[in-house]
């Protein structure tokens, strides 16, 4: 096979048999970028397969899988750090190399290195119809909120900020507080990188959002509204979380009414972020307090849905039902079909790029745990999974710090904070 030059640094192919990768070595390559989803057609190789043949003929191999029309900045992203980790010259393939070449010039374009108005241009000089990518650039420009993401690869969690990219107005969505369980240490780093991401972007923050109390990373938003001075929120089932988690903790002391955030919002409540009206979705299951938050044409799902190739979240925790999680994800499906849906979680599936976004119409097409189920069908299988699930190792940990709204236990006559752990409760 001999695939396509775009420059020095990248060339695209269609899809290899496993003696092309033996030759993409000896024509100098040092890196192969599958961009191709496994079982898209009888036959084809597989990630797994790929991953094989490209150690044997010593390439470094990277699996960035996207479906042509569902790119997201995430996966442009990751096909950008495939490249910037290969230590020469790169193979990029899909089926045929048109996804390949899409997810490069996104790349340059949203860099500053090409201009949208010259890929058509460009991808016909290569022999290759870059429409799609014309269109997403279209589509990128158009009035809508603004998302950003930020990845925090130690709990596979995503934090968002969401804009108005006319008045700079923002908020900021489940942000992460650092801590090293082995150490006890705690640390900013992740909040920090938002709160400079933002003063970068000239933005103000106008709330800071938790979609519900976490159980696998300590919340920031109290950290962050003693930066920022935003109000902090989120759904007022909370309280029947900290009702349920003071009973576990033994804490008499602990307040139920919610009093540790700013706003409590109950479903169907609107706020505003700049020019844009937010809406709140009550969407129960995962925890009992869970909440979406609808703004333009994003959703904020936290975890009732992954991206589709990793189905939905777990419904075991003290609280949950998958039965109450199948009709949150149902009132999910029912936005309109290009809806963005940003999940609160991504752990890789087959070792690919982090990604977080999909659309209502791909979790209705794609997603194993939703396609063709019915709601028994879903209980049966979310219950039967959740059963091999171990507990997030951090759950004990930060429940007693994220019902307080992320605010850290109160130092002791030492000046030492001490977290309680309850033996055998769970």
């Amino acid at each position: 096979m001999m695939p396509v030059r775009v420059n020095e640094r990248i060339s695209v192919a269609g899809q290899p048999d496993p003696a092309g990768f033996v030759d993409f070595a000896k024509q100098g390559f040092a890196a192969v970028i599958n961009a191709r989803p496994d079982g898209e057609e009888p036959g084809q190789p597989g990630n797994a397969a790929e991953k094989i043949s490209a150690a044997a003929a010593g390439l470094s191999y990277r699996f960035v899988p996207v479906n042509g029309s569902e790119i997201t900045e995430a996966d442009i992203a990751g096909f950008q750090a495939a490249m910037a980790e290969a230590r020469g010259p790169v193979v990029a393939h899909c089926k045929s190399g048109t996804r390949a070449l899409t997810l490069y010039v996104l790349g340059e374009v949203l860099e500053g290195r090409m201009k949208a108005a010259d890929v058509q241009t460009f991808g016909e000089g290569l022999g290759f119809d870059l429409a799609g990518a014309r269109r997403w650039l279209e589509k990128a420009a158009s009035p809508r909120p603004q998302v950003k993401a930020f990845f925090e690869p130690r709990t596979c969690s995503v934090q968002y900020v969401v804009s108005d990219p006319a008045t700079k107005r923002c908020a900021i969505i489940d942000p992460v507080l650092d801590f090293d369980e082995m150490s006890g240490a705690t640390g900013t780093v992740n909040a920090d990188a938002i709160l400079a991401y933002i003063e970068s972007e000239r933005m103000t923050v106008e709330w800071i959002l938790d979609t519900h109390p976490h159980a696998d990373h300590f919340s920031a938003a109290h950290y962050l509204n003693g930066k920022t001075g935003a109000p902090t929120a989120i759904g007022v089932h909370v309280t029947d979380v900290q009702r349920l988690w003071k009973e576990i903790y033994n804490w008499p002391a602990l307040a139920i009414e919610g009093s540790q955030w700013d706003r409590l919002f109950a479903d169907g409540d609107t706020f505003e972020i700049g020019g844009l009206t937010a809406r709140v979705m009550f969407s129960p299951g995962h925890t009992l307090a869970s909440v979406t938050y609808v703004v333009g044409d994003a959703a904020f799902v936290h975890d009732t849905m992954f991206t589709p190739d990793s189905g939905t979240a777990r419904a075991d925790f003290p609280g949950g039902s998958a039965a109450a999680l199948w009709q949150s994800i149902q009132a999910i499906l029912s936005l309109p079909e290009e809806t963005r849906l940003f999940s609160g979680h991504d752990y890789q599936p087959g070792g690919r790029h982090p990604r977080w976004e999909s659309t209502v119409a791909a979790q209705k097409r794609a997603n194993p745990h939703i396609a063709g189920m019915d709601e028994a069908g879903f209980v049966a299988l979310r219950q039967a999974r959740d059963r091999t699930l171990p507990k997030p190792k951090l759950m004990l940990h930060a429940l007693q710090v994220n019902i307080r709204g992320g605010q850290l236990p109160e130092p002791e006559e030492n000046g030492r904070r001490y977290l309680k752990i309850p033996l055998d409760a769970l």
